[in-house]
């Protein structure tokens, strides 16, 4: 029997801005967040099929391709999307950047939690639940970002929807 390769199967990705802090409500933010995956999808290192950018985490299915390591890709998109943040912060002199200032020997900031959460998911059954999952995000009585899953921008829900992707940015999951 062959050796299963782990890193190339969809994968339920999150990750959590330090301390669960609200950084991500501008759009700002969450752009940084699109450009670096439309940046890791034109150079073919990832295929995106669902997203959502929460205030404060979000949640990616994404799927790691051939020649790629998970765990590079994962510190390379959370490494300069910190980057991006934190010169953003710089820029605009922004006082939240000293909620990020953190006593550690190899950074002065930190912008998301360590040890992101990331799920094989096995079977299209998996994955559908999970994208579900990402699509009701916005609407939960804690968010109440929008009414219907698809009005949320930051969100692969219209894509599914409507099959309009306007990041430039997805694939859906049944490869059509």
């Amino acid at each position: 029997m062959p050796d299963i390769n782990f890193d190339y199967h969809p994968q339920f990705f999150t990750a959590t801005i330090l301390n669960w802090q609200k950084l991500l409500i501008e759009d700002d933010f969450k752009d940084i967040i699109i450009d670096s995956l439309l940046y890791l999808k034109k150079e073919g290192s990832i295929v995106i099929y669902a997203f959502v950018i929460m205030p404060n985490h979000l949640h990616l299915i994404w799927q790691i391709q051939d020649g790629y390591k998970r765990g590079s890709i994962q510190l390379r998109f959370l490494k300069y999307t910190a980057q991006k943040m934190k010169f953003r912060l710089i820029d605009t002199q922004d006082t939240r950047l000293n909620k990020f200032k953190v006593n550690s020997t190899d950074r002065e900031y930190q912008f998301w939690e360590r040890n992101s959460l990331s799920v094989d998911l096995w079977t299209p059954t998996v994955l559908v639940q999970k994208l579900d999952y990402i699509h009701s995000n916005p609407l939960q009585d804690k968010w109440q970002l929008a009414e219907l899953p698809e009005q949320y921008k930051y969100s692969s829900a219209n894509f599914y929807e409507t099959g309009i992707d306007s990041f430039g940015l997805l694939t859906h999951h049944s490869g059509n």
